[in-house]
């Protein structure tokens, strides 16, 4: 892929480009069924959600889990949300806002927390894939932040030339703003996945309700025309 010397946005893929809170919830409740705990709506999770993940169940749980719990829940919600996600899809106009931005001779990248493994043959299936000049996802333990990741995934963007003054990040958790800041790019946070607005609202960054409002928020941030 050649080197990019214009504005780039780091994709954040669970509950930003992919759209699959249902499976999400439905994983999440399984998780909590293995230790007794009472199903919560997708309101309350939006609410509670936080990272690393453990914290969230101790909002839960008013503890944090034992190792072994953490083990049985994240195997548990792994299993059910892999069963889950076949029914869930790509967010509304994504196509459109990727192949918007490239065409605009812009670079693009996708940096998950979701297994990379099982992430890349996802994002192929559903015809996107070269729209990005690298998509990462998680390697090592579930359940931490994504910021020492995106220090690696800037690290891998600088040999194409991107450079994080020119960066956004776009996502749905207050955690996709702290990895963003942690490498001097910028942020915009969605709040169609994981967190309400509520919560993301006080991270500092500019909120959105859709993802064509976010790539807007990102010229902006930039010092791009649309």
């Amino acid at each position: 892929m050649g080197m990019q010397t214009g504005a780039h946005i780091v994709w954040d893929w669970n509950g930003t480009l992919f759209h699959d809170n249902d499976a999400i919830i439905g994983a999440t409740n399984a998780a909590f069924a293995e230790l007794g705990l009472t199903p919560i709506t997708l309101e309350q999770y939006r609410a509670l959600y936080c990272v690393p993940v453990p914290k969230f169940y101790e909002r839960l749980m008013g503890r944090l889990p034992t190792d072994a719990e953490w083990q049985v829940m994240d195997a548990t919600f792994q299993r059910h949300y892999s069963a889950q996600m076949g029914r869930c899809g790509l967010a509304d106009g994504v196509a459109e806002l990727l192949a918007g931005w490239r065409s605009a001779g812009r670079s693009q990248s996708i940096l998950s927390m979701y297994g990379h493994e099982e992430l890349v043959p996802l994002v192929r299936g559903f015809g996107i894939e070269t729209h990005f000049i690298r998509v990462d996802g998680r390697t090592g333990p579930s359940g931490g932040s994504k910021a020492e990741h995106m220090v690696r995934h800037l690290a891998e963007l600088a040999e194409a030339g991107v450079e994080p003054g020119r960066t956004v990040v776009i996502g749905d958790a207050a955690d996709d703003a702290v990895a963003a800041r942690g490498v001097g790019a910028g942020a915009v946070l969605y709040t169609g996945g994981s967190h309400s607005r509520a919560s993301l609202e006080g991270v500092g960054v500019p909120v959105v309700d859709t993802l064509g409002e976010a790539v807007g928020a990102a010229e902006r941030l930039v010092g791009v025309q649309s």
